[in-house]
């Protein structure tokens, strides 16, 4: 239930890309805040997208929302097709007037990934639609949503991505998948460049080494039951699950000096260590560090990285 002491009480988000994982912790974490949280993708109970999870709907999404106090709106929508994305932008200016938070996580794209293989060796098709899907479909949102964001002060532009600015400088998996990924963190840098003379805001952040619905069925887990692929899996034991990136995003969200942050990246451990946030378990895992720890040649301890 929201109160008049909930800290993003009134606020109207719309988190792009929500039917699961990061996407669908974050708007929870926003409407366990207190926002209204409008929730988009293109699987819905009716439709499944090219990634093939019937499981995981905008529909749920939304009644997790709404269950977690806030008010979940789910819209099916393409952020692909400029016309559907323009019709939601216009419904969420018809029902509320505003738009307080942008939480753009559009992606999908992980059934295209080719690892290791060189730019000429993968298919361009194959290739261009993952650039569609992690970075074309951000374009086509900020466009066409920030005319209504900016209306006010104080919006922010979350840029969700794989990464940030001091994790990505090496190659990350291939040339399309590097783009991909780095696309929103540039994003968020210019888009605060601009947003910032308007009085708002944006920053680009990342999870760790994720246990999403996807990732747990790839390795044949659950989320009571992750901790049984530590024994087969380097870096398992710090892998995270949606909520502790969501928790850091809604604290972020909610900072009123937030603007000390725009234009940044940031990793989830980074975000947790600012506002003292934690997983679901109430460990601060941090992948990233660790991995670097190992891309220098150490041996690192996981125990030493949580």
């Amino acid at each position: 239930m929201q109160t008049t002491e909930s800290p993003l009480n009134a606020k109207i988000a719309l988190v792009a890309g929500a039917t699961r994982g990061a996407g669908r912790a974050i708007a929870v974490e926003l409407g366990r805040a207190g926002a209204t949280v409008y929730v988009t993708g293109r699987t819905t109970r009716t439709r499944v997208s090219e990634v093939g999870r019937a499981g995981e709907t905008i529909e749920q999404t939304a009644e997790l929302v709404t269950a977690a106090g806030g008010t979940g709106i789910a819209v099916p929508t393409d952020h692909l097709e400029e016309d559907q994305v323009r019709a939601l932008v216009e419904r969420i200016d018809a029902e509320q007037g505003r738009l307080d938070i942008l939480v753009n996580n559009m992606w999908g794209g992980n059934y295209l990934l080719d690892f290791e293989k060189k730019m000429w060796d993968i298919d361009l098709a194959r290739g261009m639609r993952m650039i569609d899907l992690g970075v074309r479909t951000h374009i086509i949102t900020a466009s066409l949503a920030l005319p209504l964001l900016v209306r006010n002060p104080g919006g922010l532009v979350v840029e969700v991505t794989d990464g940030n600015a001091e994790t990505n400088k090496g190659l990350r998996a291939n040339f399309y998948y590097d783009l991909a990924k780095n696309g929103p963190i540039r994003m968020a840098f210019i888009l605060g460049e601009d947003l910032k003379q308007v009085g708002c805001g944006a920053v680009a952040v990342s999870p760790g080494f994720i246990r999403s619905e996807e990732m747990l069925d790839t390795f044949g887990l659950t989320e009571e039951t992750w901790r049984e692929g530590i024994a087969r899996t380097p870096g398992w034991e710090l892998s995270e699950s949606p909520v502790y990136l969501a928790r850091g995003v809604a604290a972020l969200v909610a900072d009123p000096e937030r603007a000390r942050w725009n234009g940044r990246s940031f990793v989830s451990a980074e975000l947790a260590r600012a506002y003292g946030t934690t997983d679901s378990d109430g460990s601060r895992p941090d992948f990233w560090s660790y991995d670097e720890a190992k891309n220098a040649g150490k041996d690192p301890r996981p125990e030493d990285h949580r």
